[in-house]
C-alpha cells in the first residue's frame, strides 16, 4: 500500500511502539577486541521487511566483500530455525536470543512439552511419556513457513491417566519443524541457559551505540530524499563518516567509551559506608 503521495516507494511500519513512514537500516558492525569497531555493512530496506528477512542479503554482501564474521551477533528479531540453519551453511554461527516455545504448556509452566516426546525421525512417530506412538505425521499445509503435524489417537488419549498434564482437547497435537531446524533451535536454546553464552552476547551492546550515535548525530533517522536508492546512499555515507571518526579516534589512541550509566545505578553501585 502506498503511505505517501511523495514517495510511492514508503511505507507505514511499527515495531513496539515505534511508528513511522519510510524505511530500514540494519547496520553491520565488527567488534573485534583490539581492533577499531568499524561499520562492515549497511542494508536499507523498506520499512515493513522483518529484521530476519533482511539477513539472506546481509550475509550475501558480506561474503562479496570477503567480510563474513565467524559469529554474528544479532538481536532476537533475526534468529529463526530457517536463518540458523542458512547461516551455518555459510560458516557463520548466528548468536542471539532464541525464539521461545510459545505452546501453553510452556507458558503455563505445567504440563508435558516437546521436549517430553521422544521424536523418532527416521520412522517419522512421536512416543509420548505415557509409551503411545502417533497414528499421523505429515506437513502443515496451512502454515506460511515450512511445518509438520504430528497427531495421536483419540481413543489412546482420552482414558489416558497422564491427558491433564498432556492436552485438553480430545488428544494431542504436535508441531514440529523439519529436522535440521529443530535440532538446531533447540541446540540454540539450550545454549542461551550458558553463562558463555551472556559473556560473549554482551559485545553487542556497541552497536546499539552506534546506532544511538547516528541518530542524534548524523540524523540517520531522517532523509530528505525521495526513493529507497537515494536513502540508502546516505546511509552508506554516515557509515563510511562514522568509521573515519573511529579510525581517527583509534590511531589517536582514544579508548572506546564506557556505557553511560543513570544516577541512580551509580548510587546503587556505590559502596555502603561503614
Amino acid at each position: 500500500m502506498v503511505a505517501s503521495p511523495y514517495d510511492p516507494e514508503v511505507h507505514y511500519a511499527r515495531k513496539q511502539s515505534t511508528i513511522w513512514i519510510g524505511y530500514k537500516v540494519h547496520l553491520t558492525e565488527a567488534c573485534d577486541e583490539g581492533e577499531p569497531h568499524l561499520i562492515t555493512h549497511g542494508e536499507t530496506t523498506p520499512a515493513p521487511i522483518v529484521d530476519r528477512d533482511a539477513l539472506d542479503d546481509i550475509h550475501a554482501a558480506l561474503e562479496a566483500k570477503g567480510l563474513l564474521p565467524a559469529t554474528h551477533l544479532v538481536d532476537a528479531g533475526d534468529v529463526a530455525a530457517d536463518q540458523l540453519v542458512a547461516s551455518r551453511q555459510k560458516g557463520i554461527t548466528l548468536l542471539g536470543p532464541a525464539p521461545k516455545d510459545d505452546q501453553g504448556q510452556v507458558r503455563s509452566g505445567e504440563g508435558f512439552t516437546v521436549q517430553d516426546f521422544l521424536l523418532d525421525w527416521d520412522r517419522e512417530v512421536a512416543i509420548c511419556p505415557a509409551g503411545h506412538e502417533s497414528r499421523s505425521w505429515g506437513p502443515d499445509d496451512h502454515q506460511r513457513r515450512t511445518a509438520l503435524k504430528v497427531r495421536f489417537s483419540t481413543t489412546e488419549c482420552r482414558p489416558c491417566p497422564l491427558k491433564t498434564q498432556c492436552t485438553r482437547s480430545g488428544r494431542r497435537l504436535l508441531t514440529l519443524r523439519p529436522r535440521e531446524e529443530h535440532e538446531t533451535l533447540e541446540a540454540a536454546r539450550q545454549r542461551e541457559e550458558q553463562l558463555a553464552f551472556s559473556k560473549e552476547y554482551r559485545q553487542r551492546a556497541g552497536i546499539e551505540g552506534t546506532i544511538s550515535a547516528g541518530v542524534r548525530v548524523l540524523h540517520l533517522q531522517r532523509s530528505r530524499y525521495i526513493g529507497l536508492a537515494k536513502p540508502h546512499l546516505q546511509h552508506v555515507l554516515t557509515a563510511a563518516a562514522m568509521n573515519l571518526v573511529r579510525i581517527g579516534a583509534w590511531m589517536g589512541g582514544t579508548p572506546l567509551a564506557q556505557t553511560r550509566q543513570s544516577a541512580f545505578t551509580k548510587l546503587m553501585m556505590a559502596p555502603t559506608p561503614a
